[in-house]
């Protein structure tokens, strides 16, 4: 059944259309069924991984991740149609390359080896869209399946890794066409990201695949989510870091 669920999702991807209802033997069972989709839907998509998302509801909480295509990474400045991405909500947020491979291995990296490892940090703006007409009233672990929600990452410039750089209350602005869009006081709901980026690591490499360089991990919102309703330019600046920008068409 997952079979069947992953190559839905993945022509719902390539074609940017949605789908109805699942019925439920296509629900996954648990999380590890709905991470097996993932992986499954990237191979019916014929695509590489380009980087991954992780996040967690609190500082403490359970955390989730799902890998990216390649091929829906673009650089700062991109123009995407609007349409393509049904909902759309916007996201700005922290993301992190590492400056060392991380191979497979049955055994796991410890919280200390992966912090030494990170080697640059860069802004991003998440699009969060849907293979599922019915989101956000659809099955969390549906959602997890179908890449936690990703439709496109817009990457900005990366910058050499700080160690005292705030990761728990960054000062930012985010606008779309220069009006401010952030609701709230801007804060990361997981706390400090790098806490989530040793379970990626283990995540991905305790099932084979290895952690490399020119992976982009970004690593949950500091400014809730963004309905757009119009086209228009996403502009998003963290201090210290690249500005960054989307115009969607």
């Amino acid at each position: 059944m997952t079979t069947s669920l992953s190559r839905r999702l993945a022509d719902a991807r390539r074609n940017h259309t949605t789908l109805d209802a699942l019925s439920p033997e296509l629900i996954p069972a648990d999380a590890e069924a709905a991470y097996a989709i993932q992986h499954e839907m990237l191979d019916a998509s014929g695509a590489r991984i380009g980087g991954w998302k992780i996040g967690a509801k609190s500082d403490s909480g359970p955390i989730q991740g799902a890998p990216l295509p390649a091929v829906d990474m673009h650089a700062d400045g991109a123009r995407l149609a609007r349409a393509d991405f049904t909902p759309l909500g916007l996201e700005l947020e922290v993301a992190f390359r590492f400056g060392r491979r991380f191979d497979a291995s049955t055994t796991p990296y410890s919280e200390a080896e992966v912090r030494a490892g990170i080697g640059s940090i860069g802004a991003t703006i998440e699009i969060v869209s849907s293979r599922y007409a019915a989101w956000p009233d659809i099955d969390k672990l549906a959602q997890l399946a179908d890449l936690q929600n990703n439709g496109a990452l817009i990457v900005g410039e990366f910058t050499p890794y700080r160690e005292d750089f705030p990761f728990v209350a960054p000062s930012l602005r985010f606008s779309f066409d220069a009006h401010d869009v952030v609701q709230t006081t801007p804060a990361n709901p997981a706390g400090d990201p790098r806490r989530l980026l040793t379970w990626l690591v283990n995540h991905a490499t305790s099932r084979g695949i290895a952690v490399t360089p020119d992976m982009v991990i970004t690593a949950g919102s500091y400014t809730g989510m963004f309905f757009p309703q119009n086209a228009g330019t996403a502009s998003g600046r963290i201090e210290g870091l690249a500005p960054l920008s989307l115009t969607l068409y």
